[in-house]
């Protein structure tokens, strides 16, 4: 793209992105706001909302060259950090770089909301490999579970395994 040609721009409203219906532990849903399927002039990141149903968590995770934003705007919980436990209230964001283990825990009875920001991107892809369509206003499904082939997944999007780390890291 030419540096005098105009990017990618849109506004987008609430429920109108694609959506998808999340498997435990986490339950709840994922919306993408902005991301490559919406312009190929979109690049470097992804973006969207994700709702933790109450009792609900984000188990325990790493990317491995991706960078996470996290910005919770609605509930209560706490987010563990390679293993230090920080709260979590309306206004709090964390920055996650590459490598970072981390944990997402719902352990109020309200949603907890948080917008996402992965840089280059890719969540919305795993979202939709293990989620459910969504449509807005529809009630939530029973609890289901997460796909058999869930590391298979992983691998093929944006997670890490626990157990790795890049050549030099300690």
């Amino acid at each position: 793209m030419a540096d005098s040609e105009p990017g990618a721009a849109f506004v987008r409203q609430p429920d109108e992105g694609e959506s998808f219906w999340q498997p435990v532990p986490a339950n709840g849903y994922a919306e993408v706001r902005v991301s490559k399927r919406d312009s190929p002039k979109i690049q470097g990141f992804s973006s969207g909302i994700q709702v933790i149903a109450p009792g609900c968590h984000i188990r325990e995770h790493q990317h491995g060259a991706e960078q996470e934003l996290l910005f919770f705007f609605e509930g209560t919980g706490k987010i563990l950090v390679n293993g230090v436990e920080h709260p979590i209230r309306p206004g709090t964001t964390a920055y996650l770089g590459p490598w970072n283990k981390h944990k997402i825990v719902n352990d109020s009875q309200a949603d907890l909301k948080m917008l996402w920001v992965l840089m280059p991107g890719g969540l919305e892809d795993f979202f939709q490999a293990i989620g459910r369509p969504r449509r807005p206003g529809e009630p939530a499904p029973a609890p289901f579970p997460r796909p058999e082939n869930i590391e298979e997944i992983e691998r093929a999007t944006v997670y890490a395994g626990l157990d790795e780390r890049p050549s030099g890291a300690e």
